[in-house]
C-alpha cells in the first residue's frame, strides 16, 4: 500500500558495513520513495528509521541496540514514530532484537529488503512487530526501486551471496550461497546508468571472481570486464572483491587490455601466514598471492593494490604474524584495511583454542599499521610530480572549505585534494592536476589545475541541485531531488565483501 498525500511521511536509512550494504541501503531508500516516503531533511528525527546492519565486527550488537536506545524516547514521545531494522544482523538475530528493543516495529532479513514497505504498513496497522527472515534470495535486489546517492558513481551488484567456509565469517550463513546475475541483465544496469550520467561503476559481489559458477563458465567474470569496455560513455569500471585462490590470468589480461578497467585491485590477503590461512580456510598460500601481485604489476606497472588483514586469528604466533609483515612489505599496497580479530558466535573460529591476549593483537595491529602507514607513504611520495585526471567528488575532503580545495578520486582510487583555480568543477566533472604533495593516506595537488572537463555527470549533479526540494507535504509519488547528502566515506571490504 503507498503512502497517500495527507499521511506523507519521512525516513531516514542508517547503514554499516561494507559496500553491498551501502548498495542495498540506495534499494531500501528506492522502496520507501516508490511507496510514497519522503527523505527527512538532515538532523530532523525522522518518521521512520531504517538500520541496514553488519555482523562482521565483535561490536555491530552493541552499536545497533545503543542506537536503538536513543531513538527509544522519541517513539515513547511519538508512538507513530517506526524502526525498522534488516541486514546482516538482523539476518542473524532475528526475533531476538525485538525481544531485546521492543520498541522496534519491524525486522527484516538479507533475502526480502523488497519486503520493507509492506511490513511497515503491516506493523502500523496491526500494532505489533512484524518480523519476516527468509533463509534464502526472494528477488534479485537489482529488480528493485534504487535511490543512488551519487550522479557519477554506481555499485552494480552481479552476485550475491558466497560459497567459501572461513571459518572466521559469518557472511555465508547470513547472504547464502552464491547467486549470478546474467551478464545481459549486467549491462543493460550498467547502460542505463551511463545514460543517466554515470561515469564510474563498481562491480559488487562477495567473490567476484567466482561470478558464473551458477551458469558455468569460469571465464564469465573476464568477459564482463571486456564487455563493460564497450559501453560508451563509461570512463571507470572498478570491482570488489576478488578472491585470491579464484583469480586467474584472463582476468589480469582484462584489466590491463580493456581502457576503461582501471589499474587497481582490492585483493584480501588476511594473513601472510601458511598456517593461519590454513586454519582460516583460505584456499591459498602466501606465495600464490604475491604470484598473483607480480602478474598483475608484470601486465599494470602503475597497479594500485590494496588489501585486508585480520591480526590475531586464534593461534597466531610471532612467527606468525612476523609472515604477515613480511608479505606486507613485499606486497607494497597503496593502503589496506586492518583488522583486529573479533570472536563471531557461529564461527568455527569463535570455539578455536589459543584465542589471543586482547594486548598482544593490540600491539601487533599497531606494528601493522605502522609499516603499513610507512609503505603507504613511500608509494604515495612516488605520485608526486605526476599529472592525474581526478573525479572530483562530493564529500570526500572535509577540510576542503577551511583550504580552499576540492577533492576527488584518480583512476587507481587515491584521494587528492587539489587547489580550485578560475574554473570551478563540479562534482562529477573531471579536474587535471599535478600532485605536489603526498600524505599516508592522500595527495595534495596545489598547483593551478590545467584542465577542467566538464561532463554528462556533473550536469547530472547539477540537475539534482537546481531543483527545489521536495516538500514532506506533497506527495508526487517521485523520490525527493533535492540536495543529496554529504556522500558516504568510502567503505572497506572487510564486511561481507571480505573475500
Amino acid at each position: 500500500m503507498t503512502v497517500t498525500e495527507q499521511s506523507a511521511r519521512t525516513y531516514e536509512v542508517r547503514t554499516y558495513g561494507c559496500q553491498m550494504n551501502v548498495h542495498d541501503s540506495e534499494r531500501l531508500s528506492g522502496l520507501l520513495e516508490d511507496a510514497g516516503y519522503v527523505r527527512a531533511l538532515e538532523g530532523v528525527t525522522a518518521d521512520i528509521v531504517v538500520f541496514n546492519t553488519c555482523a562482521v565486527r565483535e561490536n555491530a550488537d552493541n552499536r545497533l541496540y545503543g542506537n536503538l536506545g536513543h531513538l527509544r524516547p522519541h517513539k515513547i514521545a511519538n508512538p507513530d514514530m517506526q524502526i525498522a531494522v534488516g541486514g546482516c544482523l538482523a539476518q542473524k538475530d532475528q526475533g531476538e532484537i525485538v525481544r531485546k528493543a521492543p520498541w522496534v516495529d519491524v525486522v527484516f532479513g538479507t533475502h526480502n529488503i523488497g519486503s520493507l514497505p509492506v511490513l511497515l504498513e503491516r506493523a502500523r496497522i496491526e500494532h505489533e512487530a512484524q518480523v519476516e527472515i527468509k533463509e534464502s534470495l526472494e528477488t534479485f535486489p537489482s529488480t528493485l526501486p534504487t535511490r543512488r546517492e551519487s550522479a557519477y558513481a554506481a555499485w552494480v551488484a552481479i552476485s550475491v551471496g558466497c560459497n567459501n567456509t572461513c571459518t572466521f565469517c559469518i557472511v555465508p550463513s547470513l547472504r547464502g550461497k552464491e547467486k549470478d546475475r546474467r551478464p545481459g541483465d549486467i549491462l543493460s544496469e550498467v547502460r542505463t546508468l551511463v545514460g543517466q550520467g554515470v561515469l564510474e561503476i563498481t562491480l559488487l559481489g562477495q567473490n567476484v571472481n567466482t561470478y558464473g559458477v551458477e551458469f558455468g563458465d569460469r571465464l564469465a567474470f573476464g568477459k564482463l570486464l571486456r564487455a563493460c569496455g564497450d559501453v560508451e560513455g563509461l570512463e571507470r569500471v572498478r570491482f570488489t572483491s576478488p578472491h585470491p585462490a579464484a583469480f586467474t590470468d584472463d582476468v589480469i589480461a582484462a584489466m590491463a587490455e580493456t581502457p576503461n578497467v582501471v589499474h587497481q585491485l582490492h585483493m584480501p590477503l588476511q594473513s601472510g601466514s601458511d598456517r593461519i590461512l590454513k586454519a582460516m580456510r583460505r584456499s591459498y598460500r602466501a606465495e600464490r598471492y604475491l604470484g598473483i601481485i607480480e602478474r598483475v604489476r608484470a601486465a599494470m606497472p602503475d597497479a594500485a593494490i590494496s588489501t585486508d588483514i585480520i591480526v590475531g586469528f586464534p593461534g597466531e604466533t610471532e612467527e606468525d604474524f612476523q609472515e604477515t609483515l613480511r608479505v606486507v612489505r613485499e606486497s607494497r599496497f597503496a593502503n589496506a584495511f586492518t583488522f583486529q580479530y573479533s570472536i563471531r558466535p557461529g564461527t568455527p573460529a569463535a570455539t578455536m583454542p589459543d584465542q589471543v591476549p586482547k594486548e598482544v593483537v593490540q600491539e601487533r595491529y599497531e606494528r601493522l599499521v605502522a609499516l603499513q602507514n610507512e609503505i603507504s607513504w613511500d608509494e604515495n611520495k612516488k605520485q608526486v610530480g605526476k599529472v592525474l585526471d581526478v573525479l572530483v567528488a562530493e564529500g570526500e575532503g572535509r577540510k576542503d572549505e577551511a583550504t580552499h580545495r576540492m577533492s576527488g578520486r584518480a583512476a587507481d582510487n587515491r584521494l587528492v585534494h587539489f587547489a580550485v583555480g578560475a574554473e570551478v568543477p563540479r562534482p562529477g566533472d573531471m579536474a587535471t592536476v599535478e600532485v605536489t604533495y603526498a600524505a599516508p593516506h592522500h595527495l595534495v595537488a596545489d598547483g593551478p589545475s590545467t584542465g577542467v572537463r566538464r561532463t554528462r555527470a556533473g550536469d547530472a549533479w547539477e540537475a539534482r541541485h537546481a531543483a527545489p526540494p521536495a516538500s514532506p507535504g506533497v506527495l508526487l509519488g517521485m523520490p525527493s531531488i533535492g540536495r543529496p547528502p554529504q556522500a558516504p566515506a568510502p567503505v572497506s571490504s572487510g564486511c561481507s565483501l571480505t573475500s
